[in-house]
């Protein structure tokens, strides 16, 4: 009878709230304020950064959330800032004998996501995707002697695999084991020219700003390589000249996800490093809406976001202030505008709702690497995650793609709910991009829990895909992602109609979702209150 009771207040709650105006202008409202030129584009450990997670903890107590960090509603998490000191710094191929200077930013340039050794010495070895996938029996060593070497990868993946399993593969954390076990030293990736977010002009600008890593070094995913170069394409064909193959033929036959050939390269690396590292602590903030059912509301349904974004970097037509409104002050909002709109409906589902900002996630997605690895409650009472990054609401919503669809029973909610508002649901229909692990919601497979993530998607070969593509080349990562674009509010209200479905469905269910026994990341699952 309770839980008769419980599920008739909700429904009445769910229709006083189906009746309340959403526009999208309280979410936008929300932008605004974390896109604000004060906030100095949310780098994480700044004072912008603060300030607008001081915004977000006064917008949660206002929307009657409680406070479910470890100080109040913050969790600290410490990192290593690593940026590199490029005038001390410098690479060069070795070519029978003689050097070739590369041209930092223009040819090639470090990354610091990992602990790059001061001076690396070794030979160059193309290994096409540079993959060890034994699920899909694939293995791009297989044959091939690396040891001491520095391994030459095209991103990417062959079309044989799935696009989740595939992302999972070229995750910092299989790549590093990878190379352990083939006794690799250090790798040079060169962007998929067929799936590069960012053109090169801009990729370069952020060459010395800033990476990170937890000072946790037991959550360090980088152990063990000394040295990770991103290489230009456009100057790729100097690695393979001599080689018997073309960058170009390689390119081609990536931009269709096709087998690439392996082979060693006629030249050697030589690289030296100078890095500074600085300690640097910031703030995950996290809130919790308690459930109503007496045995249900201990268990948790994460609703994820990352409010961090890339601070203050090289101008690009004068501005040098990333605002990041897009990336991710749309994700931070909507989670936002949801708790306020629960409030205002006084909406209580059976289990709690768990609001999770996290930090750091420009950086490797660390902050909630950080959080889903030492959460604040306890990691057996969480059930779900269901993660908000960068939505793109910049033409009308359609279709809705979904990150994760096939892996477990989140995709059957989702589905629902989207044929309630008349959304059609697809999968991730760019599987070159890799976009299933770089948000948050991987942090939370990675320890087990079913987990998805969504955007406003489109149809391949339609207006939206060239709107969407020309988005990305001119203000993903730019100053320009501001408040001075243009945003399709009804696409933004009717998303959040979706998230906030979803949470409620899952956080309403008598059971919680599972993964599908096809997934290749039920094995993560482990045994717990909620799974």
């Amino acid at each position: 009878m309770r839980k008769l009771i419980s599920l008739v207040l909700v429904a009445f709650a769910t229709a006083a709230l189906a009746q309340s105006p959403n526009d999208g202008q309280a979410w936008w409202n929300y932008v605004k304020v974390l896109a604000d030129d004060n906030m100095e584009g949310r780098e994480t450990g700044s004072a912008g950064y603060d300030r607008a997670a001081a915004y977000v903890v006064e917008q949660a107590k206002a929307a009657g959330l409680q406070p479910a960090g470890v100080n109040g509603f913050y969790q600290p998490v410490k990192f290593r800032s690593k940026q590199i000191d490029e005038a001390h710094s410098s690479l060069a191929l070795v070519r029978e004998g003689k050097d070739e200077a590369l041209v930092l930013g223009d040819d090639a340039m470090f990354s610091t996501r990992v602990d790059l050794a001061p001076a690396v010495d070794a030979p160059l070895v193309f290994v096409g995707y540079g993959l060890r996938v034994p699920e899909a029996d694939y293995d791009d060593f297989a044959g091939m002697d690396v040891k001491g070497k520095v391994l030459v990868i095209l991103a990417g993946s062959p079309s044989t695999m799935s696009a989740a399993l595939a992302s999972h593969y070229q995750a910092m954390a299989q790549r590093s084991a990878t190379l352990r076990a083939v006794g690799a030293v250090g790798y040079i990736s060169i962007p998929n020219p067929a799936s590069m977010d960012i053109p090169w002009s801009r990729m370069r600008l952020s060459r010395v700003h800033p990476s990170m890593a937890l000072a946790d070094r037991s959550l360090d995913d980088a152990t063990g390589i000394q040295l990770l170069v991103t290489w230009n394409p456009d100057s790729a064909g100097t690695l393979f000249a001599g080689s018997g193959h073309t960058f170009e033929e390689i390119a081609a036959l990536g931009k269709e996800r096709k087998p690439l050939p392996r082979f060693a390269l006629p030249v050697s690396i030589q690289a030296r490093a100078k890095v500074i590292v600085t300690d640097v602590t910031s703030k995950n903030i996290v809130a919790r809406l308690p459930g109503s059912d007496p045995k249900l509301k201990a268990q948790n349904v994460v609703l994820s976001a990352h409010l961090d974004h890339i601070g203050i970097g090289e101008p690009i037509n004068g501005d040098k202030l990333y605002n990041g409104a897009m990336d991710n002050g749309s994700g931070s909002a909507l989670l936002l505008d949801i708790a306020a709109h629960l409030s205002q409906a006084k909406i209580r589902p059976r289990r709690s709702l768990l609001f999770v900002w996290v930090t750091a996630e420009e950086k490797g997605l660390l902050g909630s690497r950080y959080f889903a690895a030492n959460p604040t409650v306890a990691a057996a009472s969480i059930v779900a995650d269901v993660n908000t990054d960068m939505f793109l609401p910049i033409f009308p919503l359609k279709v809705v793609t979904v990150y994760g669809l096939e892996e477990s029973d989140l995709g059957d909610v989702i589905r629902q709910v989207a044929a309630k508002e008349n959304v059609a649901v697809q999968p991730d229909p760019e599987p070159l991009r890799n976009i299933f692990i770089r948000s948050d919601q991987y942090s939370f497979i990675r320890e087990g829990v079913p987990s998805l993530a969504m955007k406003v998607g489109f149809d391949k070969g339609s207006p939206e895909e060239a709107i969407e593509k020309k988005w990305l080349t001119e203000r993903y990562h730019a100053p320009s992602d501001d408040l001075n674009q243009p945003v399709d509010l009804g696409a933004a209200a009717k998303f959040e109609d979706l998230v906030r479905g979803v949470a409620l469905e899952v956080a309403d269910a008598d059971q919680p979702p599972h993964w599908k026994s096809t997934s290749f990341f039920k094995r993560f699952e482990t045994t717990s209150v909620g799974r």
